[in-house]
């Protein structure tokens, strides 16, 4: 009898522990979870990243190219609509340094995987509209333009290179190698302090318009956070520099110069998350955007072959 007791018990433990394990585990839809790829695939996946942040960095800071400072690195069709931007010295200044430090982490991608120079360039769009049309600030009057002053570059380039940062979150744990690991984390670390860059100087004057607009910096970060969330599909994880007290740290404040999830963590993006932003097209295998002929490498020739939008 005595067993019989202890065994109901042990069942009944069970039944709660799995209960629990259920109601705190959380289930990622298809389209946001991970593809599964060797840790080459996914460099490869994340060269096409680097080297459109490196180009539209360098060619908007100064009018420069990846191969201007490090000739045979990469190799492939000249990006269309890349515009000198008008911007202050010291903010053309810290642009530039940006666009060098990522062909330095192109180098060293190069140094520490088998990927071997020259590596290839994608066919990418630079053009204003393009930039608009993700970030849904098309059809504004005058026509918002990203290379005009400052804040309208800062505004265009601080989502688009957080949505960088979350998918490196994301990257950096599933590659092998401790060589390998500590670059991803190398990248990871450079990226989300330029991010915090981008952010601080849009802090600094959050509540001010934005010439010749009459919406204020908080507004426009608003606006473009919700135009990226909605189209890689997997909930709020970019955000305006002001949120409601739910989405602020131990909801507590509505001040948001650092992005974070609910334990104030850095989100994470998949690739078919980055590649629906980018696209501009909310779906993974239909090019568009910043990459109108699609990437280079294996891991997004099995997004497409697989048809995972």
């Amino acid at each position: 009898m005595a067993s019989r007791s202890c065994l109901y018990a042990f069942l009944l433990l069970l039944a709660f522990q799995s209960t629990v394990i259920k109601a705190n585990t959380v289930v990622l839809l298809p389209q946001c979870r991970p593809v599964p790829a060797g840790t080459l695939a996914r460099f490869e996946f994340l060269v096409n990243l680097i080297i459109a942040q490196a180009e539209f960095f360098l060619r908007s800071s100064n009018g420069t190219r990846i191969e201007d400072i490090a000739p045979g690195l990469v190799q492939g069709p000249v990006p269309i609509g890349a515009t000198v931007a008008n911007l202050d010295n010291a903010t053309r200044g810290v642009i530039r340094e940006f666009g060098l430090a990522a062909v330095g982490i192109l180098r060293a991608i190069v140094d520490e995987t088998l990927l071997r120079a020259p590596l290839q360039r994608p066919q990418l769009n630079f053009t204003a509209e393009v930039f608009n049309r993700i970030l849904n600030l098309s059809g504004m009057t005058p026509p918002f333009n990203v290379y005009g002053s400052p804040t309208q570059f800062l505004l265009v380039t601080e989502p688009l290179i957080s949505s960088l940062q979350f998918y490196l979150a994301q990257f950096t744990p599933s590659i092998a190698g401790n060589d390998q690991q500590q670059l991803a984390a190398g990248i990871g670390l450079t990226a989300a302090a330029q991010v915090g860059y981008f952010r601080t100087r849009l802090n600094a004057m959050v509540n001010s318009p934005v010439p010749p607009f009459t919406m204020t910096v908080a507004n426009f970060t608003n606006t473009t956070a919700t135009a990226v969330n909605q189209l890689a599909l997997c909930g709020v994880k970019n955000e305006g520099l002001i949120v409601p007290l739910s989405l602020g740290a131990e909801n507590r404040t509505t001040t948001n110069v650092v992005t974070g999830d609910v334990n104030s963590l850095s989100p994470r993006r998949t690739e078919r998350e980055v590649l629906r932003i980018a696209f501009g097209t909310g779906n993974a295998t239909r090019p568009g955007g910043i990459f109108p002929s699609g990437l280079i490498g294996t891991l997004y020739r099995l997004i497409v072959a697989l048809r995972q939008s």
